[in-house]
């Protein structure tokens, strides 16, 4: 049994989560292997999340409200947890994010962070040499729960063609997101078109960006350096950058002829063909 620590509550997301954990499990007379067994898990790891020591997951928080009959707390903190294990330049986005009603983004180089699978979220968080991968990955599997909103934000997403071909971690994950991508293909919210190779020069040579609309509030824009990002209302940049992306989308590929191409790639570069002594590539 992991050793109790001290932990005080408002030092952090993580910290009030762990101190509520440890008191509500008290409170209902319950040892950390008692509560690891209804919610299928070690005493071990209910002690380290105690101790502030390991990010819990949504699934667990869930198990644990369900165990302890609390009402749905830990799924709530459990959201402010994962925000909390993004980059603190990210955390503000995020945010914001969470409470546009539409998103424009651009994507050069790799898939939005919204359409990730986790597999492919790993392998390119992984590659960025991101530290606390578990954490990471799971903070953007979070931020993705938006999409499951009763009312979820339109999202538009343009990639360029490349970004279908950069292989993040292997042939069998780049085909499980590439078929996620192709899921989208029935979702009203959700828009995906691929700028071809052939369209050639295009106004987003600068690289990413995002422009995130609101019900009342101004646009933001927002792009992404190493180790930082630039987050600005100036109405300016914002109708600059909206005219890019309306330029953007109609160079694009249209959303059926992006489908198209992004299940010819997934079965031309990622299918299962046989290597030349017979083994199935994976």
């Amino acid at each position: 049994m992991a050793q109790a620590r001290d932990i005080d509550p408002s030092a952090s997301p993580l910290d009030y989560y762990s101190y509520e954990l440890r008191r509500l499990r008290e409170d209902a007379g319950l040892k950390q292997a008692q509560l690891g067994a209804i919610v299928f898990c070690t005493g071990s790891l209910i002690g380290m999340i105690e101790n502030g020591r390991r990010v819990p997951t949504r699934d667990f928080s869930e198990r644990v409200d369900a165990a302890l009959g609390t009402g749905g707390v830990f799924s709530r903190l459990v959201r402010l947890v994962l925000r909390s294990q993004l980059p603190s330049w990210f955390q503000e986005y995020a945010a914001m994010e969470a409470g546009a009603t539409h998103i424009s983004s651009f994507q050069p180089q790799l898939v939005y962070g919204l359409l990730q699978t986790e597999q492919y979220a790993w392998a390119v968080l992984k590659a960025g040499w991101g530290e606390k991968l578990e954490e990471a990955v799971a903070a953007r599997m979070e931020r993705q729960r938006i999409l499951l909103r009763e009312r979820p934000p339109l999202v538009w997403v343009v990639l360029d063609e490349g970004v279908l071909h950069r292989s993040f971690g292997g042939h069998e994950i780049m085909r499980e997101q590439l078929d996620h991508l192709l899921g989208f293909r029935d979702r009203r919210e959700v828009r995906i078109q691929i700028l071809p190779f052939s369209a050639g020069q295009h106004p987003a040579t600068v690289g990413a960006f995002n422009v995130l609309r609101f019900e009342r509030d101004p646009d933001v824009v927002y792009a992404e350096s190493y180790g930082s990002a630039h987050v600005t209302a100036n109405p300016e940049t914002a109708s600059d950058c909206a005219h890019r992306y309306d330029h953007l989308q109609a160079t694009a590929l249209s959303v059926e002829d992006s489908a198209e191409l992004i299940a010819r790639v997934r079965e031309e570069r990622y299918g299962d063909h046989p290597e030349p002594d017979g083994r199935a590539v994976a």
